[in-house]
């Protein structure tokens, strides 16, 4: 099945010559129709580097975080098949194609990559903090989400622009945990989705803080366990949700934003 393919790739303080290099590839090896590099907060040497790339460049003036970065992208691309990956490398350009082949075959709606799929081969690992901090997320999030993954957290996922068109509208994390939300409402919704074992190698410098961010990661995974509940139509969860102030979804706030 020929589906045309856009891959986003969400950057904030990027080593340009890596992402600068990691585009080439992508681009050479795997020929997407559109490659659309949201890079938020940039500094203007940033942007000089990034401006010959064969992607398109959309830069905003503040850090949104991973998930409003990575939707606007989404929102942005006219493609059958959505993905993103993260702007330091870390999933091989083979794994990338990996990801992308069940979403392109019509053999599943969402493709989730994985670096603790039994399968998977991990060249380098994470620090022993953020190793079992993710470990004990994804144990959590195995127990709570109707998905049943290895890997929620893996920055390599794509998804079928009709699920896309569906999944949209109930989501709002705009930070890291933004994955875990897109994967809780996809399997809430029925999509079918599928984990994709990938090779993966942890790369030094992240942006990411292990206590920091497991704590945001946590609340997320809770908020993201109450909306798959709420789109299950589950009484306890309507009742909860009856007494939150009402939020809007992110592209609702996009919309928002232009017609202010």
């Amino acid at each position: 099945m020929d589906r045309s393919v856009g891959i986003v790739i969400p950057a904030y303080r990027p080593d340009a010559d890596v992402l600068a290099a990691y585009v080439r590839e992508i681009a050479e090896r795997l020929r997407p129709d559109e490659i659309r590099v949201e890079l938020d907060a940039p500094t203007p040497t940033e942007v000089d580097e990034l401006a010959t790339l064969p992607a398109t460049v959309s830069t905003a003036p503040r850090r949104r975080g991973k998930g409003a970065a990575v939707t606007a992208g989404f929102e942005a691309l006219d493609a059958d098949v959505l993905a993103f990956v993260d702007a330091d490398g870390s999933t091989p350009v083979d794994s990338i194609d990996d990801v992308l082949a069940p979403v392109r075959a019509g053999e599943a709606e969402l493709s989730v990559g994985s670096r603790r799929h039994p399968d998977a081969r991990v060249a380098s690992h994470q620090t022993f903090a953020r190793r079992y901090l993710g470990d004990c997320f994804a144990r959590l999030g195995r127990l709570l989400l109707d998905a049943k993954l290895y890997d929620y957290q893996c920055g390599a996922k794509a998804i079928a622009r009709d699920a896309w068109t569906t999944v949209r509208r109930h989501l709002y994390e705009p930070g890291f945990a933004w994955d875990v939300e897109l994967v809780a409402v996809a399997a809430a919704l029925d999509a079918r989705v599928v984990e994709v074992p990938v090779r993966w190698e942890d790369r030094p410098g992240s942006t990411v803080s292990p206590i920091r961010s497991s704590l945001r990661l946590g609340r997320g995974l809770l908020s993201a366990r109450h909306r798959a509940k709420l789109l299950r139509e589950d009484g306890f969860h309507a009742l909860l949700d009856a007494r939150r102030r009402p939020r809007s979804a992110l592209v609702e706030r996009f919309a928002e934003a232009v017609d202010e």
